[in-house]
């Protein structure tokens, strides 16, 4: 039985699933390089292993009860020497990526082949998920990770960004809390893989418009698809039910709109 969460790499996505861990009344530990953060974890109930993963000290601690979730990005070596630690562990669950489809447009699901031909990048995170698989892991395919303080409604909101194209590509998004809730369900199964997103892939203009009429903020300019930054290029619908299916989640932001809302103002005091 699943007692603890450990999360190796407590970056955005995994502080949420550790803070998620905790508030399910599991243990949770996070592994960092930095020091202060390791403090912070440690400030908040977390437990924290400052230093590589691939430590053997961090290994020695890993138990029978653990699920363990690798949020880190693959670096061709880091993955295949950590995964065989992996093999006597409760549940292990991957954070990959949609960006493995490359440049295929259209509906994005778990039936969706793979590109022929897949890029560098896609290739790195295709081997590490393999890797993971071979031990039991679940993979989570997931499109961009927003939450309060990070997304296109930051961006928007601060004026730093420019609509791709004629802004008609469909996006889609994961909230950050959604995403740690899947990600601590995905221990309940094994050997796995999902994609995982929001129930509302929309038009990047679309979404755009809807932050400017909510928060209260100019229309960002246009600006040809070869000047933005390629992960503004996709044009992906995902189609999560699958996971939300077989997981048995509900998400608390199930469209832009709830992710996405300005902060409520202040109630005033009578």
């Amino acid at each position: 039985m699943i007692d603890r969460v450990v999360v190796l790499g407590a970056g955005y996505a995994g502080l949420a699933i550790l803070r998620r861990a905790t508030e399910a009344g599991l243990r949770a530990l996070g592994t960092t390089r930095d020091a202060g953060r390791a403090a912070a974890l440690t400030t908040g109930g977390i437990e924290a292993f400052c230093g590589s993963v691939g430590e053997s000290a961090l290994h020695d601690q890993l138990r029978a009860q653990d699920h363990v979730v690798v949020t880190f990005p693959p670096d061709g070596v880091t993955d295949a020497a950590l995964a065989p630690t992996l093999r006597n562990v409760a549940a292990v669950t991957y954070l990959s990526t949609t960006g493995v489809y490359d440049d295929r447009r259209g509906i994005i699901d778990d039936a969706t082949p793979l590109p022929d031909a897949p890029s560098t990048r896609a290739t790195a995170r295709l081997a590490a998920e393999e890797v993971y698989r071979n031990v039991g892991a679940t993979v989570l395919r997931c499109p961009g990770i927003y939450g309060p303080d990070r997304g296109l409604h930051v961006r928007v909101a601060s004026g730093k960004h420019r609509i791709p194209g004629d802004g008609t590509r469909f996006t889609s998004r994961i909230h950050v809390d959604d995403l740690a809730t899947l990600a601590l369900a995905a221990g309940a199964v094994h050997g796995k893989t999902f994609v995982v997103g929001d129930e509302a892939p929309a038009p990047h203009g679309e979404v755009v418009r809807w932050i400017c009429g909510a928060w209260g903020v100019p229309l960002p300019p246009y600006a040809p698809l070869e000047e933005v930054h390629e992960t503004l290029r996709a044009d992906r619908r995902v189609d999560a039910r699958r996971a939300l299916q077989v997981l048995g989640v509900t998400l608390r932001y199930p469209t832009f709109r709830e992710g996405m809302a300005p902060p409520a103002a202040p109630t005033a005091r009578t």
